[in-house]
Order: structure tokens, then sequence, then C-alpha cells
């Protein structure tokens, strides 16, 4: 264990001594993160039974490794269950780490899965190009795909939970600490009933999510009453939604509204930081336009807001308060703006594509990008479609002198139509209002993927079997 600073190596003998016959089957090499809940440690499997039982899932042929996640005596015994259980049902994929083997000693805890030979987000975000950012999202999907279709919604989906490998293009989704099975939204609330007494309860279950729902809802307690009114004597869903201009009795004794928060800061959709108590996949899909945003704008972390009061201006200062505002009716909640520098009614007029050639025009101008960034290609792509031009000039029928000019403008050409594409699948996700958002599949089909759709995008659930052992 050369190189492993002391304390690390004192720290994984400590390990060893805390659960009798770990090292009899693994041998620890290094300490590789460590988080709120958790440890992982580098080692190698002495008997070979995980890494043989899971050979599919790792990506070399070379020697193979595996992860150990020590979880702290300090998660609840609920949490640490719903871990591996979840874990344990998600083994189907080779895009999602699986339970090698779990060990349990009294109070210790420790989840084995593969170890992956990974780049960290910050050392290739700003240089991957629009074929990488390509492959890097179809892995991603195809990873929370699998996931969302057994009901799961992983609720923190950042880089680091993604471990992706620019060299080999695959990419696995890890640590499923915070994730959850999506609920059942209910649809049995009577209108006659004081809907802000139930618990649990956001107007946005029942509301009508057709395709002029967001943009037409009413923005003031009263217009949201008499629309109210009007939907119940119609018998229509919109007759649900709760009527804001009752307002609370000044000592009000019933519980604040409460939903889920689990995320990272940044990462968090609208929904979730609006407390809305009937979240689903769709979380994880704004997470991913999150990751999508930085890699375009060559730009990480996005949005780092320490609250989210202020989350929501940064999201007021890309899509316009009036947008945001009607989320928050959406989900029964006033949203009032006045007078802040930098936020404006609409947003960025040109939308989130002029909010990103802003962002790389000012690192321009500022010189961080080095003459041969493949930035200048989405810049010079976003500058040319702002200006009003074809932005997707045709090759066909013309004849080179020059095969290598030729070449030249063909790549240019399909440069041009991945970022167009690419930008359709950006707002696809970052649709505020959940019901509209795509979901992973959805996004999967669109043209961005096509040229990386195959027979093996398609994967059966393998027949691994996990190991528990309990030590005595």
């Amino acid at each position: 264990m050369t190189d492993v600073p002391a304390e690390i190596v004192e720290e994984m003998q400590e390990l060893c001594r805390s659960i009798p016959g770990l090292e009899t089957r693994y041998r620890l090499l290094d300490k590789i993160g460590e988080g709120t809940f958790s440890s992982v440690y580098k080692a190698e499997d002495v008997t070979g039974m995980a890494t043989s039982s899971f050979s599919s899932h790792y990506w070399v042929k070379e020697k193979k490794y595996v992860a150990l996640k020590r979880i702290y005596v300090t998660s609840s015994p609920q949490r640490i269950y719903n871990e591996l259980n979840l874990l344990y049902m998600l083994c189907g994929s080779s895009r999602v780490a699986p339970l090698c083997d779990a060990i349990r000693f009294q109070d210790q805890v420790i989840a084995v899965l593969p170890w992956y030979p990974h780049e960290e987000f910050r050392n290739f975000y700003r240089d991957l190009p629009i074929k990488g950012i390509k492959k890097y999202m179809f892995e991603l999907l195809q990873a929370l795909s699998f996931v969302h279709s057994k009901g799961i919604i992983h609720r923190d989906i950042k880089p680091t939970n993604f471990l992706y490998n620019p060299q080999l293009g695959r990419g696995v989704l890890v640590d499923f600490g915070l994730a959850e099975m999506e609920q059942a939204r209910s649809k049995e609330f009577k209108v006659s009933k004081d809907l802000r007494s139930v618990e649990n309860y956001c107007p946005c279950v029942n509301y009508e999510s057709d395709s002029s729902t967001l943009s037409q809802q009413p923005t003031t307690p009263r217009q949201i009453a008499k629309n109210t009114t009007h939907a119940a004597s119609h018998g229509a869903v919109g007759s649900m939604i709760v009527d804001l201009t009752k307002g609370y009795p000044k000592y009000e004794t019933r519980r604040n509204k409460r939903a889920n928060r689990a995320g990272t800061r940044g990462f968090r959709a609208p929904e979730v930081l609006m407390k809305c108590s009937q979240q689903s996949t769709k979380i994880d899909i704004w997470s991913v336009g999150v990751i999508l945003l930085s890699f375009l704008s060559r730009r990480f972390p996005m949005f780092q807001s320490l609250d989210d009061t202020d989350s929501l201006l940064e999201l007021c200062c890309v899509f316009g308060w009036k947008k945001i505002k009607n989320c928050a009716t959406l989900h029964g909640l006033g949203f009032e703006v006045t007078d802040l520098e930098g936020i404006s009614e609409n947003g960025f007029q040109g939308g989130l594509s002029d909010y990103i050639r802003q962002l790389l025009q000012a690192e321009v101008k500022a010189g961080t990008f080095s003459e041969y960034s493949v930035a200048f290609e989405t810049f010079d792509y976003l500058s040319h479609n702002s200006s009003g031009k074809n932005i997707t000039p045709p090759v066909q029928g013309t004849a080179f002198d020059d095969v290598t000019e030729y070449r030249i403008k063909k790549y240019h050409e399909e440069v041009w139509s991945d970022h167009y594409w690419c930008l359709q699948v950006l707002d696809q996700c970052f649709v505020l209002d959940s019901h509209k958002r795509s979901t992973a599949d959805e996004l999967l089909s669109s043209t961005f993927f096509s040229e990386l759709v195959d027979s093996d995008c398609t994967e059966e659930n393998d027949e691994d079997d996990v190991l528990i052992i309990d030590s005595p």
C-alpha cells in the first residue's frame, strides 16, 4: 500500500479489526471516497467470488477490484435496509452498479460493489466534444430508464454519482442511499373537503395537464378562486385546486407543507424546491438537464445557492419570474419577485440557447478557453443560430476537389445538427411542469441519440445472485 497516507492505512486496519473475517475475503488497498453517510474503499477480492459472479459488469479484462462501501452506524436501520434492498432490485443492468456482496457484524454494514476505472467529471467536462456529450448522456439515460422502470427515484443525480470513463465511453450509476420507491399519485380527494388540511396533498396531483396548462394558469388568488368555482360547477379536475383566497388563521397550528428534499443543492427540481409531496421520477430528469447544461456551457457547478429561496431566484434569472410564478401556482403556492436586479419577467429572450451563448461569450472574452477548445463549436453554432441564418447548410450534391475540405464541411454539418438536437433534449429536461417533462425513455427516442441506438440498448435481466454473509 505504497503512496497511501498513514492515516488512511490506519483507518482501513481499524475497519478490518472491527469486522471479523473481512480481511480474509477482501484486501483493502485505498480509500476512494467519503460522504455524509458512508466511506468507500478500493479492495481486492481475495476469494474471487464477488468479481466472478458479476464479471459482466466489469469494463476491463485486467485484474478486477471491488468497492467496499462502509455505511455509517449513524444511518437509520431502515435507511440501510432501503439502500441494500434497492441495490438488490437493480442488479439487471450493466449501467447500474450491482450489489455483489453484503457483510454485517453487529451494527457495522458493508456493501460490496464493482470498482469502476472512471475519470472525475471536473477533469473532462470542459473538453468533451458534442459526440462525447451524446455518449455520456446516452449512458446516463439508459441507467435511469432501467431504474425508473422499477418505480425507483434515485433522488441524487449528479456527476459524482455517475461514474464515467471517457476513453471507454461507459458509465454506471451509483449511490442509492437517498433513493426511494415512487408513490402512486392519489386522486381520491373530495371537492367538499378542506384540502389544505389533507396531509401530503399538492394541487398538482389533480391539475389538468394539457398542452396549455402552465402558460394559462391564473396568477392571483381571486383568479384562482374564480376558476375553482367555475371548474367545480362543471365537474372538472381543476376543481381540486385549493382556494388560496381563504388564507390561514393568524395562529395556525396545523403542520406546514412538508416534502422530501433529499438531493444536492443545484440539482433539485422546482417541485422539490416547492415542497411538492407528489414527487416522481421526473425530478431525476431535471438533474440530468443540469448536467447537460454544465457540459454545453462548460461551467460547473452551474447553480450554487445555499437554500431553496435563492435556488428559485437562480431559476428566475434563467427562465424568468413569470414562469416560476406559474409553476408555484401549480403547487398551490404564491410567489412574488419585485425590483431584483438581473431578474426579468421572461428570462433570456432566446431561451436556454441564448443563456448558454452568453455564458460562453463571457469566457471567450476572458480568454479562458484554449485556442482549440471544443467549446468554440458550441459557441460558433449558437452565435450563428442567433443571427437568424440557416443552422444546417446542405452538403448533398456538392462536388469538392479537395477531399479534406469536404470532410471538414461534413464534420461541421454533423456538429451543428448534433447541437440542434442536443438543445431539444435540454429543453425537454427543463420543463417546469413535471407532468409534461419527458421521461428517460422519451429522451432516448430523440434524434440526438439515434446513431447510438442498437440491439444492445435493451438489456435482459442478469441472473446474478447476491451473497449475504453475517459474521457471528
